[in-house]
């Protein structure tokens, strides 16, 4: 098992802040799984208007971080799909389910599963938790593409 640090997790993910939802990795498992930490903090953009009286990580953040970490796992289990012209695009989510809300000062752990890889396209359970209580369930799809100019 292996870990990856904000350098290295910046090496493979394209997004920056704002938009970069992963702050660290505490474990790694090639092709099976992966556990990684976002930290959340009242410094976060989204809650100046989500919502001002109560913020709340919004759930499409929450579903953004998870497929951050699908791509995470998918790239480091492949080195392949990882280079300057590729991005791992999120292309199909199902089931996805919120349980409890993330607040500032909360430590979001998600761990994602590699279910299947089929033509390129990746398969992955995913659950975010805060305290070992879950705050939100999806299974993710996502794939590498290659773009050239």
């Amino acid at each position: 098992m292996s870990t990856m640090d904000i350098h290295k997790v910046m090496r493979l993910l394209p997004h920056r802040y704002p938009f970069l939802l992963i702050d660290r990795v505490k474990e790694f498992e090639k092709d099976k799984r992966l556990l990684a930490v976002k930290n959340v903090s009242i410094n976060e953009p989204f809650f100046n208007g989500h919502f001002p009286i109560r913020p709340v990580m919004p759930g499409v953040l929450i579903v953004e971080a998870m497929a951050q970490a699908t791509g995470l796992l998918a790239m480091e289990s492949d080195p392949s799909t990882v280079g300057e012209n590729s991005l791992y695009l999120f292309v199909g989510i199902d089931k996805a389910r919120f349980k409890r809300p993330v607040e500032p000062g909360d430590q979001l752990e998600i761990e994602v599963f590699l279910n299947n890889m089929k033509r390129g396209i990746g398969v992955f359970s995913c659950t975010a938790k805060v305290d070992g209580k879950i705050a939100a369930t999806a299974d993710i799809m996502c794939t590498a593409k290659e773009f050239n100019d």
